[in-house]
């Protein structure tokens, strides 16, 4: 977000490289720092740290007998993590806003309370918002926000109890991740 009112402001971001002008060179870049760049995006996208998104990845990869493809399953996995279920049903504006809710434990998951964002949520279960969290300022203009609300196919929504529930499994279209998983596989099989 721009703060500063000069021109000079170091988020203005200009359309040509940094340098003399003349002596400009752009690089292009190599396998590594492709495959960087894909993981940086996912990575953010989800807003994981590495370590997690390491150990999901290495796991996806270690899998002997895959009756999917490896990149269906990675997404399922992270779109499985109840921050980001959260940040699907609409209950949060962005997956951080989602982490923080529900490490202030505002929702429950089968009827219990959880705080842990990478919570691993299955089909059937039902995603809630707690009674003493609804006279929150967070959830007050919630019921207005989710009527005009769309979730994605595999969640179903009660806007009037406020509830979600998981009722199947995302593909990989659906998901529609703005990285090439492939190259990340790569990153992480070397």
């Amino acid at each position: 977000m721009k703060l500063c009112l000069s021109a000079k402001c170091p988020v203005v971001k200009r359309p040509y490289p940094p340098g003399q002008k003349g002596k400009r060179r752009v690089r292009s870049l190599s396998e590594y720092g492709k495959e960087l760049r894909e993981k940086q995006k996912l990575r953010t996208w989800y807003n994981l740290k590495e370590r997690p998104f390491k150990r999901y990845a290495k796991e996806i990869l270690s899998l002997k007998q895959r009756k999917e493809d490896a990149a269906t399953l990675f997404v399922r996995k992270l779109e499985n993590r109840l921050d980001n279920v959260i940040f699907r049903l609409g209950f949060a504006t962005s997956r951080r806003q989602a982490r923080q809710l529900i490490s202030h434990r505002h929702f429950k998951v089968n009827g219990r309370s959880v705080n842990v964002a990478s919570f691993e949520v299955r089909k059937g279960d039902i995603i809630e918002i707690d009674n003493k969290s609804k006279s929150k300022s967070v959830f007050k203009n919630i019921l207005l926000v989710l009527k005009k609300y769309q979730p994605p196919s595999w969640l179903r929504l009660d806007v009037d109890e406020l509830k979600g529930e998981v009722i199947g499994q995302v593909s990989l279209d659906e998901a529609s991740p703005p990285a090439e998983i492939s190259l990340i596989f790569e990153l992480y099989s070397k």
